[in-house]
């Protein structure tokens, strides 16, 4: 049994409320949070009704100001630029977990914790800690966390990740817990209608100028409303009649252009990335071989990684992968241990002959 204090994120959900129940039941001090993260959201009575039953301690923290500077405002930005964001991954780091760590200290809690599914473990000799995979393959979230650092990850508890969801459902329903049944929300928070188009273009009108819709030689195909209508790898929405389907396989800022071909011209052999984050601390030392996830649903590939210099990384896959997005996280894994991971800023090449994920 565990006396130490733990303050758990609380969503409403049924991951964090299995979580804040499992260490509970495991002797911890258990407190509980809701972060209020943006105008838009529910009100946070459904995570209030959870620790009601739980018996914890139970408290809503106010970040939609920081939510707005470090999440929206990038998520709008980049938008802008033609690359395709993933806001958990900024917000993790830069909100959800600061915030917790910043309300743990400020009444001498010691741990925090949430329901995401990944383990955190202690990393042998002069490692600190590691940030691995959940056990559940259709579930594990680590892809989310890869841009924590040692000071987070030596107070981060994440009592999900030995545990499949089918799993945690069942414990939820055994607890009669108010959240046992609730789906899992598919939507970006801030925007739950999923109108992206209406969202974006009251904050970034310049990304729905007309453009462009070339070809790969530079032929005009078509014309565009705008940029943010589009993200590679689409292959709705172009509005263009062709022998063969058409996709979405390059956006070009500068001119407006959305450059559209085959589905074979989405697979490239390569891509370079910027601003890497390495959960030990510290950027490897030589080039090395890792398997590289491209998106939160793509299978990781194996590939070969190096760094260049404090600010770039370039990978180079075994295989051909389809659809590699700017804006999008590259992680990159060792066996089911997070190395860390980086902003995908553009695709090497096409699949040089090289066999292409299947």
């Amino acid at each position: 049994m565990n006396s130490a204090g733990v303050l758990v994120g609380l969503s409403g959900g049924v991951d964090s409320a299995v979580a804040a129940a499992l260490l509970r039941d495991a002797g911890y001090a258990v407190e509980t949070a809701c972060l209020r993260l943006h105008s838009g959201e529910r009100t946070p009575d459904s995570a209030a009704a959870v620790a009601e039953t739980l018996g914890v301690p139970f408290r809503v923290i106010d970040r939609r100001r920081r939510f707005g500077r470090c999440v929206i405002e990038n998520f709008v930005r980049e938008y802008a630029r033609g690359r395709t964001p993933n806001p958990c991954v900024m917000c993790n780091p830069g909100v959800k977990f600061s915030a917790l760590l910043e309300e743990a200290d400020r009444d001498g809690i010691e741990f925090v914790a949430s329901g995401h599914y990944a383990r955190v473990a202690p990393g042998g000799e002069n490692r600190g800690f590691t940030l691995n995979r959940g056990v559940d393959p259709l579930k594990d979230q680590s892809y989310f966390l890869h841009r924590l650092d040692q000071s987070v990850l030596a107070r981060l508890r994440l009592p999900l990740g030995g545990l499949t969801k089918t799993e945690v459902r069942t414990r939820a329903r055994a607890l009669n817990l108010p959240a046992a049944d609730r789906t899992d929300s598919q939507e970006i928070c801030f925007i739950p209608d999923r109108d992206y188009a209406r969202f974006l273009r009251e904050r970034a009108p310049g990304a729905f100028q007309p453009g462009p819709i070339l070809d790969q030689g530079g032929r005009e195909l078509g014309r565009h409303e705008g940029i943010a209508h589009f993200t590679v790898g689409q292959r709705r929405g172009l509005g263009i009649a062709a022998p063969h389907p058409l996709y979405v396989i390059e956006i070009r800022t500068g001119s407006r252009a959305v450059v559209a071909g085959p589905r074979e011209a989405l697979y490239s052999i390569g891509l370079d990335a910027e601003s890497p984050h390495w959960l030990s601390g510290a950027a490897p030392s030589a080039s090395l071989s890792v398997r590289a996830q491209i998106r939160y649903r793509h299978a990781p590939a194996d590939a070969r990684l190096e760094v260049q210099g404090t600010d770039r990384v370039r990978v180079r896959f075994e295989r051909a992968q389809r659809a590699v997005t700017p804006g999008q996280a590259v992680v990159f894994y060792r066996e089911d241990e997070v190395l860390g991971g980086a902003v995908i800023s553009s695709t090497r090449g096409g699949n040089d002959g090289k066999e292409r994920e299947e």
